[in-house]
């Protein structure tokens, strides 16, 4: 019953390409148009129901276990197909349907305590820093890189990242800044040593904090930089300055408002804040089920009338929006092709599993960027609309 009521599905849904897939029993049946199709094998007789009822989590998890195979591995060509053809139907009845009943939902899961807070960072940073290793660039920059040019290196897309980012900022010598979310301390160590800023950078992540301490130590910053191992709402300073990279996808929706209340009441009068953050630049809709479960427990994308109406609450003021599309895409396509050329390497840190999890959710990530719509927006936020210059010409001048 429920193969054939797969087969149905799959009949309407595959689009634009084609696709064969082996069950489970030995029977061959194909999708789509008449164009050399992708190749799939299920070893697993149940896996049709699996997808049925849970698509996201069924097929991450079967590629994860070997349970379905796909011919010369080709795994972006399978995910490009799956994300195409639900993009061409505007969203199967399937996803409706998860959305619908998962959009409410998963506010009520994510009311996020400081405790709960630390322990969904702990789950994906926390991992071995020998993994961010493999894929990221020397400064371990684990967001999206700005390429001016296509043809840019990753390390220089991501220094272009930074400066442009502390041009939105207006970063001027002896700043006070506040960087929320601080990873390795990337971000704190270009505004403290090529733009003067006395910088304070707050992490739940103790991998992190340990990290960006000693590189502080190292570029003999300590006077200018401190690292603390704390959540963002206990800070009690006020700041010239206040960045945030990355980082919102993490805090959950229920507390958007406490975020940008936070933000709000850190920064100085005439303050400038740049909030870096992935975003649906479609109606409010439930994150990947897979997604939250292996790669970010608690990770929610906000749309952008989320955080506008946060915002609009917490008494700051929007003085530009710039939607970054694309640079992701080029992002998570350099880190995928480090990554799988030292693959060996990452299997003797975790397993195989792990591995082809890694490689699942780097593919998916640049696909979702690439077809969905998904883009990364810098909020530029203000509590005096006067404190940045009326036009862009700013930003560019000196980059």
């Amino acid at each position: 019953m429920w193969t054939r009521a797969f087969d149905t599905v799959m009949r309407s849904f595959i689009q634009g390409g084609a696709l064969e897939i082996t069950y489970a029993d030995g029977h061959i049946a194909r999708y789509g148009d008449p164009s050399e199709p992708i190749r799939i094998t299920f070893s697993d007789p149940h896996l049709p129901r699996k997808i049925l009822l849970s698509p996201d989590i069924a097929i991450g998890e079967a590629y994860m276990d070997g349970r379905v195979s796909i011919a010369q591995d080709d795994l972006r060509g399978f995910l490009q197909l799956v994300m195409h053809s639900r993009s061409a139907l505007r969203y199967d009845g399937l996803m409706r349907w998860r959305n619908r009943l998962a959009g409410p939902v998963q506010p009520l899961i994510d009311r996020f305590s400081p405790l709960r807070s630390k322990d969904n960072v702990a789950h994906h940073y926390d991992l071995s820093s020998d993994l961010y290793d493999l894929f990221l660039d020397e400064d371990r920059q684990y967001s999206c890189a700005y390429f001016r040019d296509p043809g840019m290196t990753l390390e220089a897309a991501q220094e272009a990242k930074k400066h442009h980012i502390a041009r939105k900022l207006g970063v001027r010598d002896g700043d006070r800044v506040l960087d929320i979310g601080c990873g390795w301390g990337g971000m704190a160590l270009t505004l403290a040593r090529d733009y003067g800023a006395h910088v304070t950078g707050v992490t739940l992540s103790e991998e992190q904090h340990a990290i960006a301490r000693r590189r502080v130590e190292e570029a003999g910053l300590a006077d200018r930089i401190d690292i603390r191992l704390m959540d963002y709402r206990d800070v009690t300073e006020t700041f010239d300055r206040i960045v945030s990279v990355g980082m919102f996808e993490h805090v959950g929706r229920p507390q958007y408002g406490t975020y940008f209340s936070h933000i709000h009441d850190s920064l100085a009068e005439g303050g400038v804040a740049l909030v870096h953050t992935i975003g649906n630049l479609t109606a409010p809709r439930a994150t990947s089920p897979w997604i939250r479960k292996y790669v970010f427990p608690g990770g929610y994308l906000p749309s952008t009338s989320h955080i506008a109406e946060a915002v609009e609450g917490s008494g700051l003021m929007f003085a530009d929006l710039e939607v970054l599309r694309g640079h992701y895409a080029q992002t998570l396509a350099h880190w995928q092709t480090r990554f799988v050329a030292r693959i060996d390497e990452a299997r003797t840190l975790y397993d195989e599993r792990f591995c082809r999890m890694w490689r699942y959710y780097l593919t998916a990530a640049e696909l979702g960027f690439l077809i969905d719509r998904l883009a990364v927006l810098q909020c530029q936020l203000v509590r005096d609309k006067s404190a940045v210059p009326a036009t862009r010409d700013y930003l560019y001048s000196a980059a």
